[in-house]
């Protein structure tokens, strides 16, 4: 089952990914290729030019925010082989991944001013920017399995719902 994480900016997805990799370690977290300098900050990713980016095959890729990300070719040979993998992806590759490999998404979500307080704590967007991003909306694909998970508090409370939310998407698609 390919797990695919959602959510808007400042929703946390990165810290209770990063959890989560401890809790579940027969999971694959995959690392994204993102192009954007590695000392830009931000999630722990795979740092590549532009040009390096387009000679690279890729599950899913996408562009968003000037940038372009990928997700690595061999997450599907881990998937024919009945393992988890869970990538941090935007909502627009979401269709892509649900015809290509079986799919659960999980939204982490945090209320409006959550979200503003953690995004201008990051110093890599201006008042603009934070207010853009807020005001951004995007739909879910119809007709994919989707699990919402509020991340507003306490580091480990978000985590253990995220937790919660991988191991009872994935324990369904075993039974099914």
């Amino acid at each position: 089952m390919l797990v695919l994480v959602v959510g808007p900016s400042g929703a946390g997805k990165d810290t209770l990914l990063e959890g989560a990799r401890k809790a579940l370690p027969d999971a694959r977290f995959v690392r994204r290729v993102i192009t954007r300098p590695a000392e830009a900050g931000g999630e722990d990713h795979e740092a590549v030019n532009e040009a390096a980016f387009l000679q690279r095959t890729f599950a899913l890729q996408w562009g968003a925010h000037g940038l372009r990300y990928g997700i690595p070719a061999d997450i599907a040979d881990d998937l024919a082989r009945g393992g988890v993998v869970v990538a941090n992806v935007s909502r627009g590759a979401i269709a892509e991944a649900a015809s290509r490999f079986s799919v659960h998404v999980i939204e982490v979500t945090a209320p409006p001013d959550v979200l503003a307080v953690r995004l201008s704590a990051r110093g890599r967007e201006t008042e603009a920017d934070v207010a853009a991003r807020l005001s951004r909306s995007v739909p879910l694909p119809e007709g994919v399995a989707v699990t919402r998970v509020t991340n507003d508090g306490k580091q480990e409370d978000g985590v253990a719902r995220f937790v919660a939310a991988v191991t009872r998407a994935t324990e369904a698609a075993r039974r099914s």
